[in-house]
């Protein structure tokens, strides 16, 4: 796809560190979209690669699709493809505004491109590009339909699987992350896509 290819020689953004990461060049009804990938992700060239894909794998594999066919079957994606480095006091630095602006044209192009009916934005900042969030339980557990680059489609957001974050293994967040999965699981975007449906 001439887009990634453009998309991996990307260097717009200084602070950050290359080179972008990408998802599988496939056409699909679903758009998982990540926040930024960590220091990892850049060397194995694939997203979600360490220890919170592990867990979001789990996630969707309790909907009916493994790793190896997520990758192949959903369009992934983040809000920055560079890693952003890390905070002095630990942890990975959020991405500044300029920053997710400057990739916002890859995204607006991948929209376009491959016509998603359902976004599954996974962890805060990239639920915030498309939903007001102040707090976690006020939009996980619900279809939210949303405008993208005008057009109209079925959001359903997740938590980022951290394993630094507690959110998803207590309740509420617990009961509404199973109810996100639930309702990922009966869209009929992501049943196109379960190689057991009809």
């Amino acid at each position: 796809m001439q887009h990634q290819v453009r998309l991996k020689a990307c260097h717009k953004c200084p602070d950050m560190t290359g080179p972008p990461v990408t998802g599988q060049a496939v056409v699909s009804p679903v758009l998982l979209l990540g926040q930024a990938p960590g220091d990892k992700e850049p060397k194995l060239q694939r997203p979600f690669a360490w220890t919170a894909g592990k867990t979001l794998f789990k996630w969707l594999e309790s909907i009916g699709l493994d790793e190896q066919q997520v990758r192949a079957r959903v369009y992934m994606a983040a809000v920055c493809r560079c890693f952003p480095g890390k905070k002095a006091r630990g942890g990975d630095r959020v991405p500044s505004l300029q920053e997710v602006d400057n990739c916002r044209v890859w995204l607006k192009d991948e929209c376009e491109l491959i016509r998603p009916q359902l976004l599954i934005p996974v962890g805060k900042l990239a639920i915030a590009q498309y939903l007001p969030v102040n707090r976690l339980t006020e939009v996980i557990g619900q279809v939210h339909r949303i405008d993208c680059f005008g057009r109209a489609l079925d959001c359903i957001p997740l938590p980022h699987p951290s394993g630094a974050s507690t959110w998803h293994r207590t309740e509420p967040g617990k009961g509404l992350l199973a109810e996100a999965l639930r309702l990922i699981g009966a869209h009929p975007a992501w049943r196109s896509i379960r190689p057991d449906m009809p």
